[in-house]
């Protein structure tokens, strides 16, 4: 095994092309980590840190921006703001027909959506650089600034944003793979280190046995993600042979069984932190009764409690069913089959085959969307049954790793596969 994956790197590494690509992508990478490390001014980053060590849903953005917000650099807001666009715009493209119409134009439509979501992502950044400085304000980790300053708080880092959604946007078109997964991937693996760090300095003799089992646990859950996300139910296709054309008789349509990607896992998590958000802003109120119920509210949805988790976990399911329903829809699918002289064996073309499409993509999502909803929720279980806090696994963050490394091993695949036939062809 260790020597076909040297074989592989060593294919890799010896083609010019990816070569040439691979270099392009660490240069990007390499200008993004610096440029996340130039602080914004008048943060007292001690208070700062321990902010981010008692909110759950900080915590979880700061992962996402690798570490950029614990520290309140320039890009401190990260990726959020066009991963929400891109998740506004996926909606509505099913919603707007105007907007579903230009999806279908194919590259042009595509760079059309594209471009409006990079325009949303303006707004929304200057939305939540606001909300992050009135956060900060209310916890007295940043002072009251003037108009003027704030404004120029707002605009660097809706700078910060947009200049790490174009050095995204540069890996896609000059690198490998996606640029905006491969930086998110680049960051939640840049916090490892630290991670590792503070969980050594932690670990006690005792504490042994517990890691070990951690580890075992850990290799066992990656490979469970790989597993779920290379899964696919193959429905066999059958197409009537046209006179004079040698055309295949049989094919399979290949529905995955996690369709929906970690997307439902983002939309839960903005909801189930949510009252920890609000009350973080109501626990420095004035009204004593106000305060009361931000202290209730913050301990019943602490991401330890069993109410936090079970509602954690069933968000995490519905919104599996939910956005498998935006992205897939078996009535499309039926009348391309149609069109195209297909069907499925032995269901009629038509009613029926989008009913049976329906049946199977139920039943696929169902397990999909369990899987999910325990990923989300293993942080929780580290923390209670291994009772080593530091290395408690972030569910969303694995899987985010582990799909974006397996996008990048078939993208290089890909590009030996175009440099055989290229040298073929000369």
């Amino acid at each position: 095994m260790l020597n076909s994956i040297a074989q592989f790197f060593s294919k890799v590494v010896k083609t010019p092309a990816i070569r040439k690509k691979l270099l392009i992508t660490a240069l990007v990478v390499l200008v993004f980590r610096l440029v996340a490390h130039i602080p914004a001014a008048g943060i007292d980053r001690t208070s700062l840190s321990a902010l981010f060590s008692g909110s759950p849903l900080l915590s979880l953005l700061d992962v996402f921006s690798g570490g950029t917000l614990a520290n309140f650099s320039i890009m401190a807001l990260g990726l959020n703001p066009y991963i929400n666009a891109s998740i506004i715009f996926q909606l509505l493209t099913f919603v707007v027909p105007s907007l579903e119409e230009l999806s279908k134009e194919g590259e042009f439509g595509q760079e059309k959506i594209n471009q409006y979501t990079r325009f949303l992502t303006v707004p929304l950044a200057a939305l939540q650089a606001f909300g992050m400085y009135t956060l900060l304000k209310s916890q007295a980790i940043i002072p009251n600034l003037t108009p003027l300053a704030l404004a120029a708080l707002v605009l660097t880092m809706t700078a910060g944003t947009v200049f790490a959604v174009w050095l995204g946007e540069l890996i896609t078109e000059y690198g490998i793979t996606n640029g905006i997964s491969f930086l998110i991937f680049t960051g939640i693996v840049s916090r490892l280190p630290v991670t590792i760090g503070q969980s050594v300095t932690t670990i006690g003799s005792s504490d042994l046995l517990k890691v070990g089992i951690f580890l075992a646990l850990a290799m066992v859950i990656v490979g469970l993600i790989v597993f779920m996300n290379e899964a696919v139910r193959r429905i066999p296709i059958s197409y009537a042979r046209r006179v004079g054309r040698n055309l295949p008789g049989s094919s399979y349509l290949p529905l995955r069984l996690n369709q929906a990607g970690v997307i439902p896992i983002i939309f839960a998590v903005s909801l189930v932190l949510l009252p920890s958000m609000v009350s973080q802003f109501l626990s420095s109120a004035a009204n004593p009764n106000i305060a009361k119920f931000a202290s209730s509210l913050a301990l019943t949805f602490n991401p330890q409690t069993l109410i936090y988790n079970v509602v954690y976990f069933f968000l995490v399911f519905g919104f599996t069913y939910f956005y498998t329903a935006v992205v897939f829809n078996p009535e499309k699918i039926s009348e391309n089959l149609q069109k195209n002289g297909g069907f499925v064996s032995g269901i009629r073309p038509g009613g029926e085959t989008t009913k049976y499409l329906s049946y199977v993509l139920s039943r696929i999502t169902l397990v999909g969307g369990i899987f999910l909803g325990l990923i989300a929720i293993l942080p929780s279980f580290f923390q209670n049954a291994v009772g080593v806090a530091n290395l408690a696994i972030g569910g969303t963050g694995v899987l985010i790793v582990v799909s974006v490394v397996l996008e990048l091993t078939r993208e290089l695949e890909s590009q030996l596969v175009v440099g055989r036939y290229e040298r073929f062809i000369r």
